[in-house]
């Protein structure tokens, strides 16, 4: 699982946005596969956890093995807070509970290069079902 060795503060705000603003945006960094040849862009806004980060590198490696390399380009640098259940509303807010990355759409999240085209389109694939927003697959141009 990632988290941060160091943080500042350990709660952020939630950072809430109108939905149709932030279907708008997008994302200015990070938009083109830079290390390997293929890689796996994301469609949609999300919030992705470090499991799910987690989760789509192990598939991402196991396809890949020892022939190729892999590359993930987020970093989960942002806590979330959750509280108990069944607890009243009030008394503050909850304690920190893991870290989310956000995501917008367009940034590029894992790249893969050593592999045929078809091994790397599965293997992308795969880690895209496991990441909570839309997702597809890219190559370089």
């Amino acid at each position: 699982m990632l988290f941060p060795k160091k943080v500042k503060f350990r709660k952020w705000h939630t950072k809430r946005i109108n939905a149709k603003k932030q279907a708008k945006t997008v994302e200015t960094r990070g938009i083109s596969v830079a290390f390997g040849s293929f890689g796996l862009k994301a469609i949609t806004y999300g919030r992705i956890t470090s499991n799910e980060i987690e989760a789509a590198r192990k598939v991402i490696s196991r396809y890949v093995s020892k022939t190729g390399k892999v590359w993930v380009r987020v970093f989960p640098d942002r806590p979330f807070t959750q509280k108990p259940a069944e607890v009243k509303m009030g008394k503050g807010k909850g304690d920190p509970v893991g870290f989310v990355c956000e995501v917008k759409p367009g940034k590029v999240m894992f790249e893969v290069d050593g592999v045929e085209p078809d091994v790397a389109n599965d293997a992308l694939s795969k880690a895209g079902a496991k990441i909570s927003l839309r997702t597809k697959v890219v190559s370089r141009v």
